[in-house]
């Protein structure tokens, strides 16, 4: 079977190929990224997710279909809600910057397909200009760096993971490509703020080179979890191993705080 639009998140497809989705899932708590792609668990749509998904069907021409599609977009009376509102007002912004549309003006929503590491992934590229760019639309609540409990404060993009998600999409498009070469890989960010702000940011090769070995060292571990072969780690601290969660003993309370 072809992988296209309408198949791309199919389950079938999700176990037959990695995504880059999917390897950040599993990241994150090995348990909920498994339990995701076998349908057991669904992470809930939130509206900053569908607000990111409205600008996308804007870009892919499909909006008029994406509100038929989603009714709780819409209050009673048939407007917008304020989210939505939001991102028309972001659709408008982006609009009238030449540079951010001359980026945005690639092919949508190409999906491609190949082999990393041995193991079949599956990409989808927001614009794609063929033997010259791969961009990547974010709608993002900020530009500022995050605070990663493990790391500290990190840029947007290291924090998200978007270096990731670059170093996958250049191998995966090397691949469908006449020439082989990695292409420069562009996010084209807005924010969600008040007053938008705009930017289009090329991810330098050394920080996808970097992003691309942090793949290689855990995706033979995520695979094997995927296909059963090893039991995967619960994080305890995810709303899937919260929701799963079965109590085993009783917690005895220690205060250790210095008086």
């Amino acid at each position: 079977m072809k992988l296209t639009n309408e198949n791309y998140f199919d389950k079938e497809n999700q176990m037959k190929y990695w995504g880059v989705s999917q390897f950040k899932s599993f990241a994150k708590c090995e348990a909920a990224g498994l339990a995701e792609i076998t349908g057991e668990y669904e992470r809930e749509k939130t509206s900053a997710l569908l607000v990111g998904s409205y600008v996308d069907a804007h870009f892919e021409g499909t909006l008029d279909l994406f509100k038929a599609n989603n009714p709780t977009l819409f209050k009673r009376d048939g407007s917008l809600k304020s989210d939505y509102i939001k991102a028309e007002e972001i659709i408008n912004r982006v609009s009238r910057d030449d540079l951010f549309m001359k980026y945005m003006s690639g092919e949508t929503q190409v999906v491609q397909e190949g082999e990393v590491f041995g193991i079949p992934w599956k990409t989808k590229i927001d614009s794609y200009h063929p033997g010259k760019a791969i961009v990547d639309l974010k709608i993002m609540r900020s530009m500022d760096d995050v605070y990663v409990k493990e790391y500290g404060w990190r840029s947007f993009i290291e924090a998200w993971g978007y270096d990731i998600q670059a170093a996958i999409y250049q191998q995966v498009e090397a691949q469908n490509s006449s020439t082989g070469e990695l292409l420069p890989f562009f996010l084209a960010v807005v924010t969600k703020e008040k007053v938008p702000d705009i930017a289009v940011i090329q991810i330098p090769q050394h920080v996808l080179d970097t992003a691309y070995k942090v793949v290689e060292a855990q995706i033979d571990r995520f695979d094997m979890i995927k296909h059963g072969l090893v039991e995967p780690v619960r994080c305890e601290k995810c709303d899937y191993c919260k929701s799963t969660k079965v109590l085993k003993n009783v917690v005895v309370y220690e205060n250790e705080r210095e008086e």
